[in-house]
C-alpha cells in the first residue's frame, strides 16, 4: 500500500538539516514528520529526505510547487515516496 502523505526529496543541499525541511515545506500544510538522512558513519547529509503530511492534498500541492524548484543552489526532486523495498 502507497502513503501518498510521504514524500521524497531528493538533490538537497548537503547543508540542509531536517528542521530547514520541516520549515520550507510547512507553507503546504501541516508537516507530521521530517528528515534528512545522513549517512551512518560519517554523519553527513547523503542529499535526500522524507517529508509525512498531515493530508494527501497538502503532499500533492507540495510536490507540484517544490518539485525543479531550487534550494540551497540546487534543484529539488520531490515525489510521492514509494514504499521500501523488502530486503
Amino acid at each position: 500500500m502507497e502513503d501518498k502523505k510521504k514524500l521524497y526529496v531528493g538533490n538537497l543541499p548537503y547543508s540542509a538539516n531536517s528542521d530547514e525541511l520541516r520549515k520550507v515545506f510547512s507553507e503546504f500544510g501541516e508537516v507530521v514528520d521530517a528528515v534528512v538522512i545522513s549517512d551512518k558513519y560519517s554523519g553527513r547529509s547523503k542529499g535526500f529526505g522524507f517529508v509525512t503530511f498531515a493530508t494527501e492534498e497538502a503532499a500533492k500541492s507540495a510536490v507540484e510547487k517544490m518539485n525543479g524548484k531550487d534550494m540551497g543552489g540546487r534543484n529539488l526532486v520531490v515525489n510521492i515516496a514509494r514504499p521500501p523495498k523488502e530486503r
